[in-house]
């Protein structure tokens, strides 16, 4: 299995759409056997689930996503943890074990920077 999760020096991201690198994780029986770190060259929100699919990721671990790129991960068959926060290697860790603290019901949040055209964060308030 492959995790990917959303980096930045060492911690996740917490913007999915934004993400200049993941830290993909191959696991075996419960263990991480190795990790990587991948640049997205660029790619941004919608095309992110299928830079994902091509590096065969099965789950990721992410901070704040939309619910275009969410409904993109879902197509693609990649389970989705988001809503995670701290450290990368942690997180998987804490998933291994099941204590991952995550956010079923995560929704894009990132204040301060405006929406591009036709960029869908699903159901809230921005203030834009």
């Amino acid at each position: 299995m492959k995790i990917a999760v959303t980096y930045e020096n060492g911690q996740i991201f917490q913007h999915f759409g934004h993400t200049e690198q993941f830290k993909i994780y191959e696991v075996s029986d419960g263990s991480i056997i190795s990790s990587e770190i991948v640049d997205t060259n660029g790619n941004g929100h919608g095309a992110l689930a299928g830079f994902l699919l091509s590096h065969q990721v099965d789950m990721l671990i992410c901070g704040g996503i939309g619910g275009g790129a969410q409904q993109a991960l879902a197509q693609a068959g990649i389970k989705l943890y988001g809503g995670a926060s701290g450290d990368a290697d942690a997180a998987v860790n804490a998933y291994l074990s099941g204590s991952l603290a995550y956010n079923p019901n995560v929704q894009c949040n990132h204040h301060g920077h405006h929406h591009e055209e036709g960029h869908s964060c699903g159901n809230h308030s921005c203030g834009h």
